[in-house]
């Protein structure tokens, strides 16, 4: 088969055809455009740097200590290591009495010598020195510090210092882009970028308290960048870098920063009080899984399940009780229970608010006086008791002796001593007290069993158990 040209096609199809070339060209441009826009978008952070870099300080403190075996050791081997070959010995010493030692970094926020950085960086120091990246070293003063939410307020004696520009944490969105200067591992003045990975993460410490929302971000984070700033492309400080996920000390792409709305707050009652007032409703709450939405009547897991109201305080006094279900405070909605610490802590203090709880399936709004949050969280412990009975439920239980129950600040409940079947199946151990019972205290052992006679079979109950001295909620389903 032949393949004839006609007079009209020859020209196209001649690759020295003006009119073939002028239209591979125009293809050429639709395909090269796109990616050089692209390429345009891509964010320019060297006048970021230039603009703020003055305004970040390596921060450095000294204890003095009475033996070499009350010097702290470092984090770090690795970076042991690299000091070992790149540096020499220092030759025989005696104990070290005072050591600087390079511990992170912070940013000045006013420029008569205010400087703001992480509270675990300077925590214990008996001298903190700070160190600018024109090389000046300052001593500086503690103004106040605040460790549940990681934050220490410096002063240093100086004026006309450089300072970053504050934005705001409340307007950031997930996959903007954000940097970060500090001085990992001691390197001064590096820099970093990445974007907002997520917000309002929650991370209990180890008093199970969490009074901030953080940052998430992939920002390469590493210690010694803890205290610096976080900008966003406007040059804006949006929030403070605290810590990172590791499982090797270093950076695995997940890190979290202070918002700075959350931070000024802070500063602000610092220098004005020299410490931090937060709400505090006085109740203990957990998270609403799927089995217990299903047993507390929910139609979707949401809101902050009460497992325990504190004698006398604020929720108490507002009639709050156990198994209420706290879904709105003020016109903020609660569909995580870690978002009501984030948003009550932050409530001022002797302020009227309005809680809308959900009760036994139907909302009630309830009236609360906001309370300060005591310094030292109410210590619980737990002892050992007599007399047993099993229950359909799987459960064999006793009641619980009296100093048990005054320590624990409870007046009736049992105690498991056995489990099995549809209460193991829920998650109930041995030594779990159990206070309530589909939504019914539980008084005592002749109560308990009552209770869980009358049970409706085949239907998901909540029950409230203290385990470790930590009140939280089980969805039990009644067994057929």
């Amino acid at each position: 088969m032949t393949l004839t040209l006609t007079p009209f096609m020859e020209p196209f199809m001649s690759w020295r055809s003006p009119i073939l070339r002028g239209r591979l060209a125009a293809c050429l441009a639709l395909l090269v455009l796109p990616l050089a826009a692209g390429a345009r978008e891509l964010p320019d952070f060297t006048q970021l740097v230039e603009q703020n870099g003055a305004a970040v300080v390596n921060i450095s403190t000294v204890q003095h200590m009475q033996s070499r075996d009350d010097y702290p050791m470092s984090r770090s081997e690795e970076l042991d290591e690299f000091f070992r070959r790149f540096f020499p010995p220092d030759g025989e010493r005696g104990p070290p009495s005072a050591r600087p030692r390079s511990l992170g970094s912070g940013f000045v926020i006013e420029s008569d010598g205010y400087i703001l950085t992480n509270n675990h960086v300077v925590e214990g120091a008996d001298e903190i020195m700070v160190r600018f990246n024109d090389r000046r070293e300052m001593t500086a003063t503690l103004v106040g510090a605040d460790a549940r939410s990681d934050l220490a307020l410096l002063k240093v004696e100086a004026t006309d210092l450089p300072v970053v520009k504050l934005g705001r944490s409340e307007g950031l969105k997930v996959g903007e882009w954000v940097l970060a200067i500090g001085s990992p591992f001691g390197f001064d003045y590096s820099v970093t970028a990445g974007i907002v990975s997520a917000k309002g993460r929650s991370l209990p410490t180890e008093q199970n308290e969490n009074y901030v929302p953080f940052i998430q971000t992939d920002v390469a984070i590493n210690p010694g960048n803890s205290g610096g700033p976080l900008f966003n492309l406007d040059g804006e400080v949006v929030g403070i870098n605290s810590q990172i996920y590791s499982n090797s000390g270093g950076f695995m792409g997940v890190s979290f920063a202070i918002p700075v709305d959350v931070a000024m707050d802070v500063v602000r009652q610092l220098k004005q009080n020299g410490r931090v007032a937060r709400g505090w409703l006085g109740v203990v709450i957990q998270e609403v899984n799927r089995d217990l939405a299903e047993s507390f009547g929910l139609s979707r897991p949401h809101g902050a399940l009460v497992t325990r109201v504190l004698e006398d305080g604020p929720a108490a006094r507002a009639g709050v009780r156990e198994g209420d279900i706290i879904v709105r405070f003020n016109d903020q909605p609660i569909d995580f229970s870690s978002e009501l610490p984030h948003i009550v802590g932050r409530s001022e203090v002797g302020a009227d608010a309005t809680m809308l709880v959900v009760r036994e399936g139907e909302e009630r709004t309830l009236k609360v006086r906001v309370g300060e949050l005591p310094d030292r969280p109410e210590e619980v412990a737990a002892v050992t008791p007599s007399g047993s009975t099993p229950s359909r439920l799987g459960v064999t239980v006793e009641a619980p002796g009296a100093e048990l129950r005054e320590r624990l600040g409870i007046e009736g409940g049992v105690r498991v001593i056995a489990v099995d079947g549809a209460a193991a199946e829920a998650g109930i151990r041995e030594g779990d007290i159990i206070t309530r019972l589909n939504n019914l205290e539980v008084t005592d052992v002749e109560g308990f069993t009552a209770i869980a006679e009358a049970l409706p079979a085949g239907r998901s109950v909540p029950v409230l158990i203290i385990r470790g001295q930590v009140p939280t909620f089980l969805a039990l389903r009644v067994p057929e």
